[in-house]
């Protein structure tokens, strides 16, 4: 099987998991918001639970990740299966008492944390003191949720995808639980959101522990710390834990800024970024999932032509799906939170200001893809440095543009910036690459962007046509909104997907083949 051909099987596999994963994600928020509506409980929750999750994003599966899988892929091809299992041992043990360390500290020292991150909430009598208390109770999600990480790097690189990118739905199965069944028994009833939360990591990382044994990777003590690939994911880690994880810096950073804003921008913030999320777990992540391993793979054997052409291909199959899904995304943002999260005490007030930061979130979502994509490749060539640059442009320019946009665009010009600090970031990591390692199939990567494009302006327009006809600021009507916001989409699906074959595209070739071979099996 070609490496073009694993990588779009890893992405599919990857793809189907985490739809799954996503609906029940969708499913989760519609019972929080039907359940809390947008308001001073969910503000402090959602603000309490962006701790971890940062932390997650930057550590776990981003720098730990693009440190981890290019260090483990070379152990693995060049000393064999034994060298790699101690490597993962001694990983998995490292890996232990750091985090545990980490999270005993941001239990410790949660007021001070909070209160740094969260200033706006001081002037709120109550609201700062249960943040407080719900990051204690969910900060120890950080120690679990890592080491899934680990384990999902391991399991990526011997190509098993599947496992970790379906352990999310536990998270999202036990919060759902815990906000329908354990509400009661709180003075605060959100406080069951926390255990959710709390109970779900642990759950994600004990489904990797059969499957790693199934591999060969049966995990256990190994205290050998002093290793020369410890050092080198050691050195790839810090650096990366900037360069890979600044979006959700800028993300954390809107967050903060938006607890100075009218009450609810938190949670407006919150609602759009995970609709955005749907089809970035969905696609993005996935293929930036599968190329890395492949990638890697190939700059430890010195294979320079076949990783530029996985690059290449990588791009190109991000910008085939991503485009049409912003196009989407932003003619269907009101009616999807008219249809998903509308009712109880959450209206159409807070659908149409949660609709606003996704309408600006959505022009960015190529331009995060590429980045998923881009910056592991710096780390794969051990190039640590350049990813940091540009990150650290990117940050400022989006601190700087979000002070300016908050005031006159409020929520918005905090997702406004955003996206903008994501286009200069994808920018500067292409010029860099470009100079690196030459070219890598530009001209095909802009004719596949030109032709997406091309494709997905007749089917949003198709799609905002379809949507028109009904009223979505009205309650209620859920088959009626669904019928008619699912078939606009499947309509526009079709319309695009048939336009992209006209014009014989060939990620839509490798699309269709995919699809046949699981048609096939099924």
């Amino acid at each position: 099987m070609s490496e073009k051909r694993n990588i779009a099987r890893a992405a599919g596999i990857l793809g189907s998991a985490t739809m799954l994963s996503r609906i029940m994600g969708m499913v989760r928020d519609m019972v929080v918001s039907r359940l809390f509506g947008a308001g001073l409980a969910t503000d402090a929750f959602f603000a309490a639970f962006q701790i971890p999750n940062m932390l997650r994003r930057f550590f776990a599966e981003g720098a730990l990740t693009a440190a981890f899988v290019p260090t483990f892929s070379s152990t693995l091809l060049k000393q064999g299966e034994e060298k790699a299992r101690e490597l993962a041992n001694t990983c998995f043990t490292l890996l232990t008492i750091v985090m545990a360390g980490i999270t005993l500290a941001g239990i410790l020292f949660s007021p001070v944390i909070v209160g740094l991150m969260f200033p706006g909430f001081k002037a709120e009598p109550g609201k700062f003191e249960l943040a407080i208390l719900l990051n204690r109770l969910m900060f120890p999600y950080i120690f679990f949720i890592s080491l899934v990480a680990l384990c999902m790097g391991i399991l990526n690189t011997v190509r098993h995808f599947f496992t970790p990118a379906i352990s999310t739905v536990f998270l999202n199965v036990s919060m759902i639980l815990a906000a329908l069944c354990l509400r009661g028994y709180f003075e605060v009833p959100i406080t069951a959101l926390a255990v959710g939360v709390l109970i779900g990591g642990c759950l994600q990382l004990v489904m990797q522990l059969p499957v790693l044994w199934s591999k060969g990777f049966a995990i256990k003590p190994d205290f050998h710390f002093n290793t020369p690939d410890i050092r080198s994911i050691a050195l790839l880690m810090l650096p990366s834990v900037f360069g890979v994880g600044v979006y959700y810096l800028n993300i954390t950073v809107s967050a903060i800024l938006a607890s100075l804003l009218p009450q609810g921008s938190v949670s407006y913030l919150y609602y759009a970024q995970r609709l955005f999320e749907f089809p970035q777990g969905i696609f993005t992540v996935s293929v930036a999932q599968a190329v890395l391993p492949s990638m890697s793979r190939q700059a430890a054997a010195g294979d320079s032509d076949g990783m530029k052409e996985t690059l290449s291909f990588g791009m190109r199959l991000t910008l085939f799906i991503t485009i049409p899904a912003m196009a989407g995304l932003m003619v269907c943002s009101t009616p999807i939170f008219s249809l998903i999260f509308m009712g109880g005490a959450f209206n159409y007030a807070t659908a149409v200001n949660s609709a606003t930061a996704l309408l600006y979130y959505s022009a960015g979502l190529s331009f995060v893809a590429l980045t998923r994509v881009l910056a592991p490749v710096f780390y794969a060539l051990k190039d640590t440095k350049t990813p940091v640059y540009t990150a650290f442009i990117s940050f400022v320019i989006n601190l700087c543009l979000s002070l300016a946009l908050m005031g006159p665009l409020k929520h918005g010009g905090l997702a406004l910036a955003t996206t903008i600090s994501a286009f200069g970031n994808m920018l500067m990591l292409l010029w860099f690459l470009r100079r690196k390692i030459g070219s890598f199939g530009g001209t095909r990567i802009m004719l596949t962007a030109l032709k997406s494009c091309a494709a997905s302006v007749p089917m949003a327009a198709a799609v905002w046509y379809s949507c028109s006809f009904i009223d979505w600021s009205q309650a209620g009507h859920k088959i009626l909104k669904g019928s008619v916001l699912g078939g606009s989409i499947l309509c526009g699906s079709v319309i695009y997907f048939m336009i992209v074959k006209l014009m014989r595209s060939e990620e839509a070739n490798e699309a269709l083949l995919l699809l046949r071979g699981k048609l096939k099996k099924g």
